[in-house]
């Protein structure tokens, strides 16, 4: 099961991010895919709005994980562009625990992750085309976001 959606503006980014904000009040495991510049951590940023938190969210490219304590649940900002191999191995563990309990976990290159993530999560793709549209892809791994994916198909 997938979904995806075309945002042509910033107003149809913060709209999807609102309705997908609304889905995971109740935690989430978040592994974003996209290129340079695709609009991952923009996605991030008004999901994070959209859940209340009122700090500054910015990329964590080089401290690996920001943490935001301001909304209803804590939200988790992962990057793992900058680690090696060897380096994700080290945060496996880590990432899992991020997984499990109450809050909301976002991790952007998880094509870095060297399959260190096979646990349950929701995979976002985030592309664009030739007329600088946005096309974010939802598809569930594992058990437990099929909900997500209903209820985007929904708003």
């Amino acid at each position: 099961m997938k979904y995806s959606r075309v945002c042509n503006s910033l107003e149809d980014t913060k709209k999807l991010a609102q309705d997908f904000a609304g889905l995971i009040e109740n935690g989430c495991f978040v592994n974003l895919y996209g290129e340079i510049g695709a609009g991952k951590t923009a996605f991030v940023k008004l999901v994070a709005e959209a859940l209340g938190v009122t700090e500054k969210v910015t990329s964590p490219s080089f401290v690996i994980l920001n943490e935001y304590h301001s909304a209803k649940l804590p939200v988790y900002h992962f990057d793992l562009y900058r680690l090696e191999n060897e380096g994700v191995k080290t945060i496996a563990d880590e990432l899992r625990e991020y997984s499990e309990g109450k809050n909301i976990t976002f991790v952007e290159w998880a094509e870095f992750s060297q399959n260190e993530i096979p646990f349950n999560h929701l995979k976002i793709n985030v592309t664009y085309n030739d007329d600088d549209a946005r096309i974010y892809e939802f598809e569930p791994s594992g058990k437990g976001f099929d909900y997500i994916i209903e209820g985007l198909e929904k708003c």
